[in-house]
């Protein structure tokens, strides 16, 4: 996002002293069941190996069985922008970039100027029937104005003036780049009360059963979080007309002072038992998992993160307790949950401590920490 809310960050420095001899596991129980959930982080490389510079990391979603794929949001560093982003969770690098060419028919629409200079990419998903065809959405757009004409057809987002847009991307042919196809504002409801937010809008996005597409609201005109949902039907692209959202109303906890608690990211889950729509609560560094048939009540659970230092310094331990990591991408493995940050600007260099790490919290290069889900079920 382009602009952030003041913070709501752990202070977790006590956790220094213990980062050194923390187990072999990729999560740590703690010994008090009101404690956080710790979790070891590790820094995405570039292509090279290099530091991954400014990708502002936005959406995460699981791709071909092995990899991870997110996007850039409008804030991040140029060489980023419009670009698809595969990772490799297992080497925690990303392989290789596609860059996002924006389709003649999308350029020449009421949403041209935005979708091809800086568009504020948030949230990625992956069509469950096509695996090269991905879904992200729009966010701040308050730079760009619409044409007379076109804010004439697009007046009642039920929302911001210039409305939110679910954009549709598909891998070429010969899998050398992305092509942005269409693009699709989505339509409140006045009695829904989402507000004019210009950059408190959908960042979290996830499939659940069928065809329908989960979407998470910052906050609306009361500072809740909230879920809403559209379907996918196959023809939902042969239109360039309002696609009206539908209001989950789904058990999302619900806060009475006027300070957001924003869902940043959404994952789907399912297990034996049941099925689970997972929340990424980035500024309460929490985890949410919440029903979608409503018959349990959401599960809070609190996340403490430590970054890997990669230093010699013995000083330094072998990680470190971070101020702000700012949760901005969740996917969900066959048994494990992936998360990916996107660095806070106005927080990030918080975080600094070992000055081993102090060259990449300064180019804003962001973590992948894995997460058992066996570990989210029991945390009391």
């Amino acid at each position: 996002m382009l602009f952030n809310y003041k913070s709501l960050c752990l202070s977790a420095m006590a956790l220094c002293i213990t980062a050194c001899q923390i187990s072999p596991s990729e999560s740590l129980s703690p010994t008090e069941a009101k404690q956080p959930l710790q979790l070891r982080s590790y820094w995405l490389d570039d292509t090279q190996g290099g530091v991954l510079l400014d990708p502002q990391t936005s959406g995460l979603s699981v791709w071909r069985d092995e990899l991870l794929v997110t996007i850039a949001d409008g804030s991040a560093h140029s060489s980023q922008v419009l670009k698809l982003i595969v990772l490799d969770p297992k080497q925690n690098r990303v392989t290789h970039k596609y860059p996002i060419a924006v389709a003649p028919t999308v350029a020449d629409s009421c949403f041209g100027e935005y979708m091809t200079e800086r568009p504020d990419l948030e949230a990625l998903v992956v069509d469950p029937h096509n695996d090269k065809v991905f879904y992200t959405v729009t966010e701040d757009a308050s730079r760009y104005q619409l044409t007379q004409a076109c804010a004439e057809q697009y007046k009642n987002s039920g929302a911001t003036p210039y409305p939110t847009l679910l954009v549709r991307l598909e891998l070429n042919a010969d899998e050398s780049a992305v092509t942005m196809t269409h693009v699709r504002p989505i339509q409140y409801t006045a009695d829904m009360q989402v507000g004019n937010y210009p950059n408190d809008g959908i960042e979290g996005m996830t499939f659940g059963k069928g065809q329908t597409l989960y979407l998470a609201l910052e906050k609306d005109a009361q500072y809740q979080a909230r879920i809403f949902s559209v379907e996918l039907k196959d023809s939902f692209w042969q239109s360039s007309d309002w696609a009206p959202v539908k209001d989950e109303q789904l058990l999302v906890p619900v806060f009475d002072e006027q300070v957001p608690h924003p869902i940043n990211a959404l994952t789907w889950y399912e297990d034996e038992q049941q099925a689970w729509i997972v929340a990424a609560a980035r500024n309460d560094n929490e985890l949410w998992l919440i029903d979608p048939d409503k018959r349990q009540e959401t599960k809070r659970i609190k996340l403490a993160f430590l970054a890997e230092t990669k230093s010699k310094d013995d000083a330094c331990g072998n990680y470190e307790a971070m101020n702000n990591y700012s949760i901005e991408g969740v996917a969900a493995g066959s048994d494990v949950l992936w998360l990916v940050n996107d660095p806070w600007k106005q927080n990030y260099h918080k975080n600094i401590q070992c000055e081993a790490n102090r060259a990449r919290y300064e180019k804003m290069a962001p973590l992948m920490t894995k997460i058992s889900w066996q570990n989210l079920l029991t945390k009391k």
